[in-house]
């Protein structure tokens, strides 16, 4: 019961504010009255599956899968416009090039649009690799993705 909890006030938390550390993420639950320690928010970042994308006031900040990829709105598709530096393939491999420290953040987005054609996608620290079913689907995905920069 305090686990269910206690990852909700986590949610809440990084919903709310730009934490880009486990101890950052302890001392805001200590705050209201969760105490905690690393390893137990360590276990809990793994059970809600955060990861770190890139924010606004600090380079990285916590992020939940379900909440960021419900909100892929306007402001995801120009994160996605202002990260994307090129966009180019061979076969069925796409290779997405980003600013430095957003290919996660653009391999958030690219998932978030559920391509069908798409089987997978790599991120690295400012690349995006896109595997998609057949050679003959790249250009589609391609054009896609290109709809997504104008």
């Amino acid at each position: 019961m305090q686990r269910t909890i206690r990852q909700q006030k986590i949610l809440e938390i990084i919903a709310s504010k730009e934490i880009d550390t486990q101890e950052e993420l302890c001392e805001e639950l200590n705050k209201v009255n969760f105490n905690v320690t690393q390893a137990t928010i360590s276990r809990d970042v793994k059970d809600l599956k955060l990861y770190k994308v890139a924010g606004t006031q600090k380079k990285y900040r916590y992020a939940s899968l379900d909440t960021y990829v419900d909100s892929v709105t306007d402001r995801m598709t120009n994160l996605f416009k202002g990260c994307v530096l090129t966009l180019n393939y061979a076969n069925n491999l796409i290779i997405v090039k980003t600013m430095r420290g957003n290919g996660a953040t653009v391999g958030v987005f690219v998932d978030s649009l559920q391509i069908s054609e798409i089987i997978g996608s790599v991120a690295g620290d400012d690349t995006l690799l896109i595997v998609v079913d057949t050679n003959e689907h790249t250009p589609k995905v391609i054009e896609l993705l290109r709809e997504y920069l104008v």
